[in-house]
Formats: structure tokens, sequence, C-alpha cells
């Protein structure tokens, strides 16, 4: 399997985020927070070491403000959930992952927020002065993604929040793409809350992902339950993590997702990044001119570690099908759970093959990818599919 899915989830993990995990399930595999006995207190401080390894790597003072959740997503609902004010206006793009824009609309259409949906420029490039233009006098909330799921495009993250903050706009980014690619500092960046998946380019296993609140504001909650502190009180705690953290944690995993920050940290967040970028230079020189193939997005460094593409004459559907069957090669195809930038690059009706590469892809893996699709589109010109 030569594996072009990263983007979706990263495999294969560093080889000791395997082994601490398992040792997490094996060793001190109890509840962590629930009990006085000796594993429960070693999950515990297992799990605290991971949240302060994340806190720092996003630049964070504080590591009981990071939550952890399952995924990006439910990071995503219990921000935008926790933190919209009543009747006020929420601002967006026409690039969000539907982690955003469904929570959105349906406090939109509950008739909680009113929303603008900024769109996308030409190649899905986002620019600071239409959400400069979007503002009004009750806007109070902007969820921005960092870089487009769909094509990789690079959001011009410090340029928007300054806009939005000459207005005091609270403002979450949607980091699942770009954590573990880009230098994300939540102090220096001035976001009021990080999103994040923990499976994706922070190389730990999946149900991990969280956030990291940077900002005063007290989120309301989103879910209720036990959390082995305050046991007696029957409201939730007013602290976090606890607050934001209802039910037994993902210990092992969370554990395993600490040494996937580990392996970034001794490798290099700009050793891995160079990596990846090669990998998409060298892909996008080699598919560029293939017969019948349509690349879509910048194709510069305005762009991660994802390229996206058809070939004329086959269904995207069918082109990932083929990759995957006939050449073991791993993609994802269809609308990627990203329909307004669909929209935006002209792929609504037809969706688009991504390849999204990581750090453990090798030169000769690009250069099989790039032969299988030559292979594919002479077959396409010769009528055999």
């Amino acid at each position: 399997m030569i594996y072009f899915d990263n983007a979706a989830t990263s495999w294969p993990k560093p080889e000791i985020v395997y082994e601490k995990t398992m040792e997490a399930m094996k060793d001190f595999g109890a509840n962590p927070g629930r009990s006085g006995h000796a594993m429960s207190l070693k999950m515990d401080r297992e799990i605290f070491n991971a949240r302060a390894k994340v806190a720092e790597f996003f630049g964070g003072d504080n590591p009981l403000n990071l939550i952890f959740s399952k995924n990006c997503t439910d990071a995503l609902n219990i921000a935008i959930k926790g933190a919209y004010k009543e009747k006020s206006h929420v601002i967006t793009s026409a690039l969000e992952h539907n982690s955003v824009l469904r929570p959105l609309v349906h406090l939109r259409d509950e008739g909680h927020i009113e929303l603008t949906i900024v769109e996308a420029k030409e190649k899905g490039m986002l620019n600071p002065e239409d959400f400069k233009k979007a503002i009004r006098d009750n806007t109070d909330l902007c969820v921005i993604t960092g870089m487009s799921n769909l094509i990789g495009t690079i959001t011009p993250l410090d340029e928007i929040i300054k806009v939005l903050k000459e207005k005091d706009i609270f403002v979450i980014v949607d980091g699942a793409q770009c954590v573990g690619y880009l230098d994300i500092d939540v102090k220096k960046q001035n976001i009021d809350i990080l999103c994040f998946p923990g499976h994706k380019s922070l190389l730990g296993p999946m149900g991990t992902g969280g956030l990291y609140i940077n900002t005063d504001r007290v989120l309301r909650t989103v879910e209720e339950g036990g959390t082995g502190s305050f046991s007696q009180d029957l409201n939730m705690p007013k602290i976090y993590p606890d607050r934001l953290e209802g039910g037994t944690l993902n210990g092992p995993s969370i554990v395993g997702l600490g040494y996937g920050i580990d392996f970034i940290n001794e490798t290099g967040l700009e050793k891995i990044r160079e990596h990846e970028n090669a990998h998409r230079d060298k892909f996008i020189e080699g598919v560029k001119n293939i017969p019948g193939i349509e690349l879509y997005g910048p194709l510069d460094e305005r762009q991660g570690p994802v390229v996206t593409l058809n070939l004329e004459g086959i269904d995207s559907s069918a082109l990932a099908y083929k990759l995957d069957q006939d050449y073991g090669i791993a993609t994802r195809a269809g609308f990627h759970c990203a329909p307004l930038a669909h929209k935006a690059i002209g792929t609504e009706e037809k969706g688009a093959v991504r390849f999204s590469f990581s750090y453990f892809n090798t030169d000769e893996e690009i250069d099989k990818g790039i032969e299988a699709l030559k292979n594919i589109s002479n077959e396409v010109k010769s009528g055999n599919i």
C-alpha cells in the first residue's frame, strides 16, 4: 500500500506512538481521575504530561486550558456551541469543512445566530478584505480554517485575525489540516480557541483531538456527566479541563498522542514541512502535463502537502478505485465533506481525487503515483476504460 490519504488520518505513525499506546493499555490501563490506586494515578499523570506537551506545542501557557475530545469535529462543536452569543452575527468561509459549516448552519436555522459565509476567490484563496467587509455591528465570532482540507490552500490567518481583532471579534481556528504542518502559536497569533485532531499531522492515534482555550470567555457546556471531581455537585465543574471533559477519556491514545508531539519536536517541524513540500512540488511537476489532468489550488507555496485533481474521461471515484485496486495507492475521492469549497473550484458536480502526503512518504512512492496516473491517462485515451 502506498498511502496518500494523510489529510484523512496519518499513516503510519511513528513507532514510539504504537509502543507507548500499547504500553498504556497493558501496564496502566485504569480510569484516570476516578480512583486513588496506583494504576489510576499513573494514567492520570501520563494524560497530564500529554496535555502539557500539546499545550506547549501550540504556544499555550496553561495545560489545564487544553481540553481533550474524541476528534476535531467534537472539539469544534464544543467550541462553537460553547462560545457563540445569542442573536449575534458569525463569519466563516466557503473553504470550511462540514465540521464547521454544519454546527453554524444548525445554529442559524434554529434562530440563534446570523451567519455570513465569505466566498473563496480563484484557486481557493481567501481575501482578508472580504472578512472586513463582512463585519457588522453585532459580529461577535469568526470560525476559520487554517488550511483547506480539499486543496490544501493555506489561509492567511494572521492577516484575517488582525482585521477581526480591530473589532474585538472572537476567533475560533479549525486546525484540522494545519497543525503539525504550520507553526501555530495561539498567543502570538491571537487565536481565542484552537481546535485540532490528534490523529492527523500530530501523528497520534484515532479517537484523539481537542481544543486550546486562550480566552477568559467561559464556554457553556454542550454535554454534562461525570468528571471524577466535585462529584457531590449536580452541576458541571466551573474549572477547566473538567468543565468540558465529561466521561472517561481515551487515555491510552492520549498518551500515544503525547509521543507523537515528541516525535515532531525531535524531528523538527520545519524539517517535516520541507519534506512534505518537496513531495508536493515533485508530484505537481510530474502530473501537470499528463493529458487530461486538471489540478486545483494555487500549486505553489500557498498550498500544503495536498494535491487535488481530476482526469478527463473517468469519474473521480472510479479513478480512486483504480488507483487502489490496480496500483495499491490510497487516495480520497468524492466531496471531502467540503461542499462549498468544491463549488469554489468548480467541482461541485463531479468531485475530485485528493492526494495528501506525509513525512513518511518517499520519493519512490511519489514516482509510482505519477507513473500510475500516466498509465491510467493512456488507458482512458485508448478507450480501455
